[in-house]
């Protein structure tokens, strides 16, 4: 395989690989928020096959102009030294590209056909979609190495206009990948291919800052620590991620202002809001429009949401879950100018020696380790079992009715549910005399309000561990630290 190695992304290269190895024509669409490597994954996956064409949409280009883009391309993957007159429109670009591959006589290997920032390729009146399930219907579905890939990295435009598509692609795509960040496995082995050592705790710290986005990690140098590759990347004039936040919704969504109003919303209520919440704090309307935003955030991986254990799915949680969106509002916005205006560096080592910082942290944590539950129930040995992971929580309605909150809750099909609490400390996490009342009035609590009839383990999920003493070992039932996290 040519190109920069790909890391990770074990069940996205699995669809690939059964794609590549498929006796019948493929049309994959691709997708998830810039920057997160889509395009680095399909060209490393496909560019070594015996045909393989790229065409990359150019954002508010004209049409005249895409299709130069595509007459560039076109000349350079076949004709080298020539170059085809720019097609009038799309219809005669692709019947131009389809005969070409015809002519190539590549009936016995892979054909691949890769439309990278299709959004930008489609617009208004170009009337690319329509040729383009016109090509795929008439040509492409005929032939059974042909594989056409669609990407882009808006995700709401890609579900409604393919995925979900009611019009002329329904039901055409085949197959999809929704790409999302690293986890933090695949964070280290990505730092590790470019020569960046870091211990795991260095690499969770900057996982809180950049969500474990490929571009944004790809700004670490070697030899630096998470704290001073903050400071250069997030806290200086130059820095890659002291203006990406502004830039990355602008790109992604039109009207992008109802996008930010619920990233803003969740990122003051880190506990989550429900849609009846939401729509308080931020003003928009409770029709379909607002469903769309969620929608495409949830799709983009921006946010998550949950079911409490015993509600409806109307009683949704939505919380904030890109931690790169959530370290600016905290953390860059609210910076002095003079910081992000200067190349000097430092404010964020101080910052990161404040008594904020532990707080923050605390609370990033949890939500780091809701996505990886996965590695969790493979910490505990029940990868085999059904489960259900969510949150949960009792608000207290005064008096001797107190509240609890749960941060990761696992139910299991075997009559067990585990209640995972989560603690961020830089040495082993101590269970003292207060706090372990505070566990027991969460069991019970939980236990009083779901009526719940399981086998209710108590499950610590720490960076560095529980040291053991007398509370430890009457309440806690298992333990899962940073290292599982890593899937070790």
């Amino acid at each position: 395989m040519a190109g920069d190695e790909i890391i990770g992304r074990t069940l996205e290269l699995r669809t690939l690989e059964r794609i590549r190895s498929s006796k019948d024509p493929e049309l994959l669409a691709v997708y998830g928020r810039r920057r997160v490597g889509k395009t680095h994954l399909i060209r490393n996956f496909f560019e070594q096959q015996e045909i393989y064409f790229e065409v990359t949409g150019q954002k508010d280009a004209t049409m005249a102009e895409q299709l130069r883009n595509f007459a560039d391309a076109f000349s350079e993957r076949f004709l080298r030294r020539h170059r085809i007159e720019t097609p009038g429109n799309w219809n005669d670009a692709l019947k131009l590209l389809g005969q070409e591959i015809d002519a190539q006589n590549a009936s016995s290997g892979k054909v691949v056909i890769f439309f990278d920032e299709l959004p930008w390729l489609a617009s208004r009146r170009s009337g690319f979609l329509q040729t383009l399930d016109y090509f795929w219907n008439t040509w492409a579905s005929r032939r059974k190495n042909i594989v056409v890939i669609v990407c882009g990295s808006a995700a709401s435009w890609m579900i409604n206009r393919l995925v979900h598509a009611r019009g002329g692609m329904h039901n055409r795509i085949t197959d999809r990948i929704r790409l999302l960040p690293f986890s933090l496995s695949e964070t280290a082995s990505y730092l590790a291919s470019r020569r960046v050592h870091l211990d795991q705790k260095q690499i969770l710290e900057l996982y809180m800052a950049t969500g474990g986005v490929p571009h944004y990690l790809r700004q670490v140098q070697r030899g630096e620590s998470a704290a001073q590759a903050i400071d250069r990347i997030c806290f200086t004039k130059d820095g890659a991620l002291s203006d990406e936040f502004n830039q990355l919704y602008a790109s992604l969504f039109d009207n992008s202002d109802q996008y930010l109003a619920v990233v803003r919303a969740l990122a003051r209520k880190r506990a989550g809001l429900t849609r009846t919440e939401l729509l308080d704090e931020t003003g928009l309307p409770s029709g379909g429009s607002t469903s769309k935003v969620l929608e495409a955030l949830l799709e983009s991986g921006f946010i998550a949401s949950y079911v409490p254990l015993g509600k409806r799915t109307r009683d949704a949680v939505y919380r904030l879950a890109d931690e790169y969106s959530l370290f600016y509002l905290t953390w860059i916005e609210p910076a002095p100018r003079s910081v992000l205006s200067s190349a000097q560096g430092g404010y964020w080592i101080q910052c990161h020696r404040g008594r904020s910082w532990p707080a923050w942290a605390g609370f990033t944590f949890e939500g780091i380790c809701q996505k990886h539950a996965p590695e969790i129930k493979r910490a505990l040995g029940i990868s085999g079992i059904q489960t259900a992971e969510t949150g949960w929580f009792h608000r207290s309605r005064g008096g001797s009715d107190p509240g609890a909150q749960i941060d990761l809750l696992i139910d299991r099909s075997d009559g067990c549910v585990n209640l995972c609490k989560v603690k961020f400390a830089d040495t082993k996490f101590a269970i003292t005399k207060r706090y372990a009342e505070s566990l027991r009035n969460k069991i019970e609590v939980f236990r009083g309000q779901t009526a719940t009839r399981k086998t209710v383990f108590l499950t610590l999920i720490t960076t560095r561990g529980v040291q053991k003493n007398r509370h430890c070992e009457e309440l806690v039932d298992s333990q899962v630290t940073l290292e599982n996290l890593f899937g070790r």
